[in-house]
């Protein structure tokens, strides 16, 4: 298929001998995108250790730390990016398609952060709040920190695509609170 764009595959090798390179893909999304690109990392003989995968469904940002097997021959960055490059489709025609297919405005999103004590069960009940308050959760980042914290990040729309600022009931400061400190 490939991609016109040389910047839609960077790859920057680890600052020292221990440290991750990272290999940042910025192309058009299509269905099994991920999981094609995580194969073929896999098959240069890397290790994934960290990953972190965005997208509206049409464009997607993906960003993989990873660090080469100790039995692996003497990796070709080159050669691995140009495969994670021929991987991506083609920006011309999904831009057509994006043209052609954007009829009406797509839904506002909003962020809604959690920083709090963690707890069993804290990621299911803020799920369960916002579900039943109609809101469609897009993408959540979760993160836990050492000293026993999260920060829960969920980009939400309201179910039927009506910003909420403009017209939903909900005011969001006050629909979870997440436990005592």
């Amino acid at each position: 298929m490939g991609i016109l764009n040389d910047d839609a595959v960077l790859i920057e090798p680890g600052k020292s001998s221990g440290d991750p390179s990272v290999a940042t893909v910025n192309c058009p999304d299509e269905s099994g995108l991920g999981s094609t690109l995580c194969r073929i990392i896999l098959e240069f003989g890397l290790s994934i250790t960290r990953a972190d995968f965005s997208t509206d469904g049409r464009w997607c940002y993906i960003v993989f730390w990873v660090t080469p097997d100790h039995s692996s021959p003497k990796l070709d960055w080159d050669s691995l990016k140009n495969r994670l490059l021929s991987a991506c489709p083609s920006c011309l025609g999904s831009f057509y398609f994006c043209l052609e297919s954007n009829v009406s405005k797509p839904p506002s999103l909003y962020l809604l952060k959690f920083f709090c004590r963690d707890r069993k069960g804290l990621l299911h009940d803020v799920t369960k709040v916002l579900t039943e308050l109609e809101l469609t959760i897009q993408r959540v980042k979760v993160m836990t920190t050492p000293d026993g914290r999260v920060l829960d990040m969920f980009f939400i729309t309201d179910a039927i695509f009506m910003p909420i600022d403009t017209g939903g009931e909900t005011d969001l400061r006050f629909v979870y609170c997440a436990g005592k400190e």
